[in-house]
């Protein structure tokens, strides 16, 4: 028979076959089943199955025995089947398979067969009953889930309300604050015009008209005050602005004490303000020296120079450097050979803030797990967009007055910087810098 036996059909037949086996002389035995036979006989049909499955396949003798024994532990079905009436329809089609196998009648392919087509059919049937089970268990899912949702959304609508309310309230209250504003001034003027004959009665009424509207005009100053520190509550732009001023602050800082270390002046003798004001009135640039004139693209104390000005942040446009001085790299290996290269140059500017941004859309997959040195950022491009959108980005983000330089070779890129207030630096300078 080349199709294979179906497992329940095959386990049937090793039980046969273990059977007979415990009934069999030792010279009946055929040499393949002799090491099974030393096996106890709850062993046998689980650790011989393979031999005892060849041996009734392939040894004709043995499965005659196989045979006899079947016909007297059996002798009903076994009749049935070697009837020309056929197994009766209510007898188990793995057995019938296997009691077919062993007997060999006419006709016991088929038997068989009808048995694999069972059993395929049956295990169809527990693989829907399984994928009918989950589908229920996913639609339970679901309705729990939009249940949920259901509830925060009303539990978010519930909430809305009550702010709505809550603002109403605070509107009549300054409403009311103000009409008695207005009534207060109106009978302070009415006062003072009653009392033109009495002048003294008049000053003294006028004093106290404008001691009650100062009050009540404080009382409506507190009730916007109010007003406003709960509209400021639920802002969250005020993150970016206090760490662009804090950024500010530090290079400021770090600017002062490298021009006092670097001038050799004690902090005592000029104010904070007449080291931020030059004599001719115009703002120093502290990049002057990036791209001076008379430098070649690939000089490499371009970079040094870019580095020596106080809280300076410096962008680099990762496979832009990368690609031009390690282009027959994969892109793996060039931002590997970038961020090593970029270690001991964090480490010696330690005041300086670098960041690195490479471009995601150029990969197959968003890179994860990326290890930058101390001292270096590494960033990847957002869902959509090109690595030159992230780095004006970043640019626009810093607070006016910090110095911001970005390595890039890129004309575009370069021209966006600068009208943001950036100045470029050639990939040129920077990898002859880390070469060097």
């Amino acid at each position: 028979m080349s199709e294979p036996l179906p497992a329940e059909v095959r386990s049937q037949v090793v039980a046969f076959a273990a059977d007979t086996l415990a009934g069999l002389e030792d010279a009946e035995v055929p040499a393949s089943l002799v090491a099974v036979r030393r096996f106890t006989p709850a062993r046998r049909p689980r650790q011989g199955a393979v031999p005892l499955a060849a041996a009734v396949e392939h040894d004709a003798l043995f499965r005659g025995r196989v045979a006899d024994w079947v016909r007297r532990t059996q002798p009903g079905l076994a009749e049935a089947i070697t009837s020309a009436d056929g197994p009766p329809a209510a007898a188990p089609p793995a057995a019938v398979a296997a009691v077919a196998f062993v007997l060999r009648p006419p006709g016991w392919e088929a038997l068989v067969a009808a048995a694999a087509d069972s059993s395929a059919q049956a295990a169809m049937s527990a693989r829907a009953d399984e994928a009918s089970r989950e589908v229920g268990r996913l639609t339970e899912a679901l309705a729990a889930v939009q249940e949920n949702g259901r509830a925060e959304h009303e539990q978010l609508r519930e909430q809305l309300a009550a702010s709505r309310a809550e603002i109403d309230d605070l509107r009549r209250r300054m409403r009311g604050s103000s009409e008695r504003v207005r009534r207060a001034e109106q009978s302070a003027q009415d006062e003072i015009a009653a009392a033109v004959a009495d002048r003294d009665a008049a000053r003294v009424a006028v004093r106290t008209a404008e001691a009650e509207s100062r009050r009540l005009r404080a009382r409506v100053g507190e009730l916007e005050t109010a007003l406003a520190a709960a509209r400021r509550e639920g802002r969250d732009a005020r993150s970016l602005d206090d760490a662009r001023l804090r950024v500010l602050l530090d290079t400021l800082m770090g600017a002062a004490n490298g021009v006092r270390r670097e001038l050799g002046l004690s902090s005592t003798v000029l104010r904070p303000a007449d080291l931020c004001a030059p004599a001719d009135g115009q703002p120093r640039d502290a990049l002057a020296v990036v791209g001076a004139s008379g430098r070649p693209e690939d000089d490499p104390t371009i970079i040094d120079a870019v580095l020596s000005v106080p809280g300076v942040h410096l962008i680099i446009d990762g496979y832009n450097v990368t690609k031009r001085g390690y282009g027959t790299l994969t892109l793996q290996a060039q931002r590997v050979r970038l961020l090593a290269g970029l270690g001991p140059l964090a480490g010696r500017a330690s005041e300086a803030e670098i960041t690195v941004v490479f471009d995601a859309t150029a990969v197959a997959s968003r890179p994860v797990g990326v290890t930058a040195p101390r001292g270096v950022r590494v960033l990847f491009s957002r869902l959509g967009e090109l690595a030159d959108e992230e780095i004006v980005r970043l640019v626009r983000a810093e607070p006016p007055g910090r110095p911001v330089a970005v390595v890039t070779s890129d004309r575009e890129v370069a021209e966006t910087c600068a009208a943001a207030g950036a100045r470029a630096v050639p990939s040129a300078a920077l990898l002859a810098r880390l070469e060097r």
